[in-house]
């Protein structure tokens, strides 16, 4: 039976509507649990937050805005929050569909909601000077994300709107609609998980984004969503009434299939890109020459010039999946207005974040390269492409996801694999079936401090000169490091050491 609801959610599309008294369960207490707590709270609802582990700091500001804290275990949904009977749940991403408590309000018809539903609605608590709120531009993907979200956030602001990049990126899109600043526009990037929750909401009250973006499609968290197809769904929804761009991938036709099956706003555009030479409403690559063939008037017979690869060579940025992430982010950015000026000049400073196709150390002909963040096999495919041939670390927690199709396309060609992680076995035995000539190793150490050490005396020993020994792990960190950052820098950590203790110097990049 469905639990008693006393506010038709309808009306709550504005930061001005009446939120006095609505009953609202927050489950999780991390930032973005806090971000929406606090934000409710602030419109005057009744906040009650449900966490099995709860940030000290966290938890100890709850009682100073009001809200209530439930802290336990939750195979099955407490007491305390049946009593409470919330009219909507606002789940923080880590709860999967599977999760009790999102079982449960599901049975009792309980309207989920995730923060970014909240911010939609209370979006116009700034306005820009015309009285309207900021535009916002959806990124998501299985890779490239935070890049692209990064790249588009600089590429308008270089175009002189007051932009901010949010979301999954790290910095919650509450936080962003409150800023008493106000923005032109926010660049959301989406993980597939808080599309999950996205995706429930229809009706007029619904997310309308000014442009969006699904750059490529490849299986992963596969155990939060059940199935390859539950994730493709999840991934499809960042398109649903869009009102301006629809951007897609032309080298992915499961993107363009997304597009086509979309329901977006009446002269919404389909803008595609890839690596090759661009049709007419398309942006790609014509000898060497990065295009626009989609915001201009002449587009059946002219482009417009972006930047050349040549360029972003000179700053790190030519890698292909880059430079697909930037033709990516030029498409989005020109859905705003922003110059193809101003997009080079964004280019000219732009740099990757770290654990991304990172050079770390390069000696005596080698480079150590750091990809940590290629936790998944599509990631670590476009590394491979990047540096074929390379030695290269693979392995971690697979988070259900076989590495067989990527150690049969890509693997093939490494000089030799070293395999990490809890998971190892399924990895050697994909290079034992598919790649037999190439060397494997596996590093069986349990201490987190003695893995890259021991990774990095191996590479040290089969590198040959004008090798590249790439940390690409095609796997998530936490089964044996504390995230992909962690990771990461340990690696770096262990090639500097090696360095220095093999003839008392250091080259570093």
């Amino acid at each position: 039976m469905a639990l008693p609801r006393m506010s038709d959610l309808s009306t709550l599309t504005s930061w001005y509507a009446d939120w006095k008294g609505l009953r609202v369960a927050v489950l999780g207490l991390s930032v973005t649990g806090f971000s929406a707590a606090d934000t409710l709270a602030e419109l005057g609802a009744e906040v009650f937050v449900v966490t099995e582990k709860a940030d000290e700091e966290y938890a100890r500001l709850l009682p100073v805005i009001g809200a209530r804290l439930h802290v336990g275990p939750l195979a099955e949904p407490p007491a305390e929050l049946v009593d409470f009977a919330p009219e909507v749940v606002l789940a923080s991403p880590g709860f999967p569909p599977s999760h009790p408590v999102i079982r449960w309000a599901i049975e009792n018809a309980v309207p989920l909601w995730g923060d970014v539903e909240l911010a939609w609605r209370v979006r116009d608590k700034v306005v820009r000077p015309d009285g309207s709120p900021a535009d916002w531009i959806l990124i998501t993907g299985t890779n490239g994300k935070t890049t692209t979200t990064r790249l588009t956030a600089e590429m308008l602001v270089a175009g002189r709107l007051r932009a901010a990049p949010v979301g999954n990126i790290g910095t919650p899109v509450l936080d962003a609609v409150r800023d008493p600043n106000g923005f032109d526009a926010l660049v959301v990037e989406l993980s597939s998980h808080q599309l999950w929750y996205l995706n429930r909401q229809t009706g007029p009250e619904a997310l309308s984004p000014h442009a969006a973006v699904c750059l490529n499609l490849a299986d992963d968290h596969l155990e939060w969503h059940g199935s390859a197809e539950a994730y493709r769904d999840a991934k499809a929804g960042v398109y649903a009434r869009t009102r301006v761009a629809c951007v897609y991938n032309k080298a992915d036709v499961a993107t363009r299939e997304m597009v086509e099956d979309a329901e977006v706003e009446e002269g919404a555009r389909a803008i595609g890109f890839d690596l090759g030479v661009p049709g007419p409403s398309d942006f790609g690559v014509v000898d060497g020459i990065l295009v626009d063939r989609a915001f201009l008037e002449e587009r059946a017979t002219s482009a417009l010039e972006l930047t050349t690869v040549a360029d972003l060579a000179e700053v790190g940025l030519a890698a292909p999946h880059v430079v697909a992430n930037i033709l990516a982010a030029s498409a989005l950015a020109r859905s705003l207005g922003v110059s193809p000026a101003d997009i080079h000049d964004a280019l000219e400073r732009f740099r990757l974040d770290p654990h991304r196709i990172q050079v770390v150390a390069a000696h005596a002909g080698v480079t150590w390269v750091d990809d940590s963040k290629a936790t998944n096999p599509h990631a670590a495919a476009s590394s491979l492409a990047a540096y074929p041939g390379a030695v290269w670390i693979v392995g971690g927690l697979l988070k259900g996801v076989d590495l067989t199709d990527l150690v049969r396309s890509r693997g093939v060609r490494a000089r030799a694999a070293i395999v990490i992680g809890t998971e190892r076995t399924a990895v050697v035995t994909a290079f034992e079936r598919h790649a037999p000539e190439v060397p494997v190793f596996e590093v069986d150490h349990t201490e987190t401090e003695d893995v890259m050490t021991r990774v990095v005396e191996l590479a040290a020993g089969v590198a040959q000169d004008g090798d590249t020994v790439l940390l690409a792990p095609a796997a998530a960190s936490f089964d044996q490091f504390a995230s992909y950052s962690d990771r990461g820098e340990r690696f770096a950590d262990a090639v500097r050491a090696w360095l220095a203790n093999e003839d008392g110097t250091t080259r570093q990049l």
